[in-house]
């Protein structure tokens, strides 16, 4: 077979997200930080294009990178690549990440539990993996600080009205609506008019409200709505359903870790929650990620929390992406009837 180009790849993903690992055949992007070689990944789009656009990609995958860490307190870095953005952190992308780096014997996995310290591009998460006969059974990704945002603020919505809203940040950005007041129940074959739905709310969310991270002046849009079922009461907290809507139309098949992260905050600025309950996050293919409110913290002057989540993971199989010299599609190719407008 011959190739120009060949990157190997773990494929995996966290309670039905996919995210695939980069392990080879990338040089790490230039940097001085992290955050950086993300913003180069992101500006170049040749990395971007060639593994998540058709016909390698598509709209439902996720890649990261594995990088040199440049924190010495990290064990091993990662830049997350998704449809429409290269984001500071993502909680199913972590998972993936410890998986693959423990599953496949890049870092040494110790039984019964294994610690270890990644570098996203939005700062170190620390992790702890719940390990047996040589699998990495759970993985506990402690996040980056998360805080609320804008608390009931109205966003006028084309052809839903006025709806009343909250803002968060868990990692990545985050509009958050009642599901109920909007007729969903989060189930499966609502999934398309989420999706629909979510971007709509997302767009109109980035044009009315915005957002301002206190500490990182580059992330200044919303990246997500996300969907919340009505919460039920457990001995440790909450359990409720969410469904988070993904630029350009897709739903996550995960309860995602930064919205588990985002509505904690939310919870905890409303006083629904506090430090070491649990909340139980239900996904619409009720796959669940299980998150604590670590402790209070604050991001600039913006009361925070730090919170843990949790889930597993799975490696689905081993690829190496090829390019021929004489494929007319370098770049790959998008095609609205997956990747919407």
């Amino acid at each position: 077979m011959r190739s120009i180009k060949t990157i190997h790849v773990v494929s995996a993903h966290a309670e039905g997200e996919v995210g695939d690992v980069i392990v080879g055949g990338v040089s790490p992007p230039p940097g001085d930080t992290i955050w950086e070689q993300r913003t180069h990944i992101a500006n170049d789009q040749t990395l971007r294009n060639f593994v998540l656009n058709e016909p390698r990609g598509g709209v439902f995958r996720h890649v990261n990178l594995l990088v040199p860490p440049k924190h010495p307190d990290a064990d091993a870095a990662f830049i997350i690549m998704e449809p429409e953005d290269t984001p500071p952190m993502s909680g199913s992308n972590s998972i993936c990440v410890a998986t693959v780096l423990l599953d496949s014997g890049i870092i040494s996995m110790q039984e019964p539990e294994t610690i270890l310290t990644l570098e996203a591009p939005g700062g170190l998460v620390r992790v702890r993996a719940e390990c047996r006969g040589g699998k990495a059974e759970r993985i506990h990704v402690q996040n980056l600080p998360s805080f609320a945002g804008k608390l009931s603020v109205p966003l006028e919505v084309p052809g839903f009205g006025t709806l009343t809203v909250d803002t968060a940040f868990g990692g990545d950005s985050f509009v958050v609506v009642d599901a109920a007041k909007l007729g969903f129940d989060i189930t499966q074959d609502e999934a398309r008019e989420i999706a629909r739905t979510g971007v709509t709310i997302t767009n109109a969310a980035n044009a009315q409200l915005g957002f301002s991270h206190p500490e990182n002046p580059d992330w200044t849009h919303i990246s997500f709505c996300a969907f919340c079922g009505p919460l039920e009461k457990t001995p440790t907290g909450w359990r409720g359903k969410s469904a988070v809507a993904i630029q350009p139309g897709k739903v996550d098949r995960s309860p995602t870790g930064t919205a588990v992260s985002a509505r904690m905050a939310l919870m905890a600025a409303k006083g629904q929650m506090a430090v070491g309950q649990t909340f139980e996050a239900v996904s619409i293919i009720d796959s669940r990620f299980t998150g604590r409110i670590v402790q209070e913290t604050q991001v600039g002057a913006q009361p925070a929390i730090i919170p843990e989540i949790s889930g597993r993971g799975w490696i689905t199989g081993t690829h190496q992406h090829m390019l021929d010299h004489d494929d007319p599609w370098p770049d790959g190719y998008r095609v609205r009837d997956t990747w919407g407008a």
